[in-house]
């Protein structure tokens, strides 16, 4: 592992050009923020070393550097996902890599399907916390230069990046909710009653991402920010057939109001 990291690393930084600040994972919802960075450099995921390639229909595979809100920020224009056969170090190694180039902090986004009867489909939800049903990506040989053995979790999306957002929202005038994000390996959506059963163990929404990047990013000390576009609803009288189409029209429309979102979050820092 440490070996491709430092090979990948030496490759990107007889590339890029400069040291970001902070990293973005676009994923479903942000794909709009990319017209707001003032790119200095982009390369297709295929022509990094040791780098997965995205699969998924959405996820453009794209590492993007730029200004944005006068930050130096690096961008993944599409994620990975444990679905697609990879394994679980493949899934979070752009993580570990970004860390590397020297981001402070990480910003994410999702698709997500709200299992809290109070959300709407269109909602945008802050993450709090998380439930993690896929396997953890810390399972395997510790290596020191990434964090401690035994990461505490009490606190893994940053209270005060939150706090910033809610302030920013409401300045804006876009309302957000707050909660519990659940993690699956999907590739399915939810059953009637695995939704019945995300809800009783705590979930306000259940989707197929985010959770191992949070994970790695906390063990590594990065203050984490993630936040959901409810995409289809998971709640009894509300369930309706979903595809991955219907979740990507309902996350284009979320998108300018994401954007406005992360540019001010990170204009503040």
């Amino acid at each position: 592992m440490l070996g491709k990291i430092k090979e990948t690393i030496s490759f990107l930084e007889e590339t890029i050009p400069f040291k970001p600040e902070i990293g973005i994972i676009l994923g479903t919802g942000l794909g709009g923020l990319v017209n707001e960075i003032a790119i200095h450099h982009e390369m297709d995921y295929e022509k990094i070393p040791n780098f997965p390639v995205s699969t998924v229909d959405g996820h453009h595979g794209r590492l993007i550097f730029g200004i944005l809100g006068n930050k130096k920020v690096v961008a993944m224009q599409g994620r990975f996902h444990y679905y697609e056969g990879y394994n679980i170090q493949d899934v979070i190694f752009p993580v570990r890599i970004l860390k590397f180039l020297g981001i402070k902090y990480l910003f994410l986004s999702n698709a997500s399907g709200g299992v809290n009867p109070e959300f709407e489909i269109g909602d945008l939800m802050i993450i709090t916390d998380h439930i993690n049903l896929i396997p953890n990506p810390l399972i395997g040989k510790h290596y020191p230069e990434f964090g401690v053995r035994f990461p505490d979790m009490e606190q893994v999306y940053s209270k005060d990046l939150i706090l910033k957002v809610k302030k920013i929202a409401q300045k804006k005038q876009i309302n957000v909710k707050e909660g519990i994000y659940t993690a699956t390996t999907g590739p399915t959506f939810e059953t009637p009653a695995e939704y019945k059963y995300f809800r009783i163990i705590g979930s306000d929404t259940v989707g197929m991402s985010t959770v191992p990047e949070t994970i790695v990013a906390h063990q590594m000390g990065l203050p984490c920010f993630a936040i959901s576009i409810i995409t289809d609803l998971g709640v009894p009288g509300k369930i309706e057939t979903i595809t991955h189409e219907a979740v990507q029209k309902v996350a284009a429309k979320a998108e300018e109001k994401m954007t406005v979102i992360m540019s001010e979050l990170i204009s503040m820092l």
